[in-house]
């Protein structure tokens, strides 16, 4: 991705108008050494931040240090009655639970401590749930994509302990597909949720700890806590998860890969349409891009003509549904979001419109949430081509690039 870095350092500005909030404080990284994360680097410093405080941490499955162990035992072994309380995200503490399914708080069978939910009746931590502590950790693994919802757990539980007085910590991680990826269109505010909950491309190339950053500094939420992060140690923006050496922890149930991330960038936006099949349920989750009376050949043509580098494809059927398999290099040079909104445009063509056309409620509304915005279904469904569409994103993509240089933690 070495063009994508040379136009970010070369146009890299800084924004304005921070001044007066508090800047979150970095952890210094211990220099040279091997990869370490976040949660490692905190340990070799004794927990330095958390010695005498009250400590909550939000967790799953994802959660380890780099010899495998789960963060919320290494925290409790090393911080004691001083550990108080779990918090867990969509999909649940052990990562089981499918998409959309509300969480239950309930007690950790690990640690026994109380696993307060935030994906059921409320996704922002209420005061009575920050009553048992003084300050807040965040560890869990992103992918890296927008309308992934872990990162819009950080953002309304940084808002969450600004209001009620408590500190927050972020345990930095890899962007599994690293830090020069940045594509696809912006973030309407009239489409801000939860599947979206910043305005930042639907691949932003950050990680968590920078996202935090910005999240402050450009007052993406109403309140900014006592902010720090944990840096990691020996990671740079030209890595991919399999740079790292780590193991890959399922970060949800249809995320079993380290590359399935680059899949779900790829079809995650088609995904939401009507009749598609995008290989939930097989080997390879987002790993298929087909509908319903789709000829698989002419889908294999036309996505050999778009000239992803990087990506292959390989015809396939399944009943009545055709397309394409995908196969991703991990650092394929791809748009993989223009090649999502392409390959939509393609099934709508090749079903003669049928994967447009019966979208409707709920599910054209998520779709919205999705993508950010109504401009990509009304513009297919108007005939608009999709290389115009994706050629649109440029400005947006620019301006953030740009933007996000001064919060960024590693080169």
């Amino acid at each position: 991705m070495s063009s994508r870095r040379d136009f970010l350092l070369s146009g890299a500005a800084f924004l304005t108008g921070c001044q007066a909030m508090q800047q979150p404080t970095p952890m210094p990284q211990a220099g040279g050494g091997p990869f370490m994360l976040g949660i490692d680097v905190l340990a070799s410093r004794n927990f330095d931040l958390l010695r005498g405080k009250r400590v909550g941490l939000i967790t799953n499955h994802t959660s380890m240090n780099g010899r495998g162990e789960m963060t919320r035992v290494v925290m409790q072994r090393a911080l004691g009655p001083m550990f108080t309380a779990l918090y867990a995200p969509e999909h649940g503490i052990d990562g089981t639970i499918g998409a959309g399914i509300h969480v239950s708080t309930r007690r950790d069978s690990v640690t026994g401590l109380t696993v307060y939910s935030l994906y059921g009746p409320t996704r922002k931590p209420t005061a009575q749930m920050l009553a048992p502590i003084d300050v807040l950790v965040f560890d869990l693994q992103d992918i890296g994509c927008r309308s992934y919802t872990y990162i819009s757990t950080m953002v309304v539980a940084m808002e969450a302990c600004a209001e009620n007085g408590k500190a927050f910590v972020v345990l930095d991680r890899p962007n599994p597909m690293g830090g020069w990826r940045v594509e696809g269109p912006p973030l309407e505010s009239k489409w801000k949720s939860f599947v979206g909950q910043i305005p930042v491309p639907y691949v932003h190339g950050m990680t968590a700890g920078e996202l935090a950053m910005m999240t402050g500094a450009q007052r993406w939420i109403t309140r900014t806590p006592r902010l720090n992060v944990v840096k990691m140690q020996g990671w740079s923006r030209n890595m991919t998860w399999q740079d790292t050496g780590r193991r890959w922890y399922r970060t949800s149930p249809n995320i079993p890969y380290a590359t399935s991330p680059l899949y779900y960038v790829a079809t995650g936006i088609l995904g939401g349409a009507s009749a598609v099949d995008i290989g939930i349920g097989t080997e390879n989750p987002f790993g298929y891009a087909g509908a319903s009376g789709v000829n698989p050949q002419s889908m294999l043509a036309a996505c050999q003509r778009f000239g992803m580098s990087g990506v292959s494809f390989s015809p396939y059927t399944k009943g009545d549904f055709g397309g394409v398999r995908l196969s991703i290099h991990p650092r394929a040079e791809a748009d993989l979001t223009a090649l999502d909104v392409l390959m939509l445009d393609t099934l709508n063509r090749l079903s003669s419109g049928r994967v447009m056309n019966r979208m409707s409620g709920s599910k054209l509304n998520l779709f919205h949430k999705v993508y950010g915005s109504e401009s990509l279904y009304n513009n297919l469904r108007s005939g608009v081509p999709a290389s115009r569409i994706v050629a649109g994103w440029g400005g947006s993509v620019n301006s953030f690039r740009n933007a996000r240089q001064r919060h960024l933690l590693y080169a």
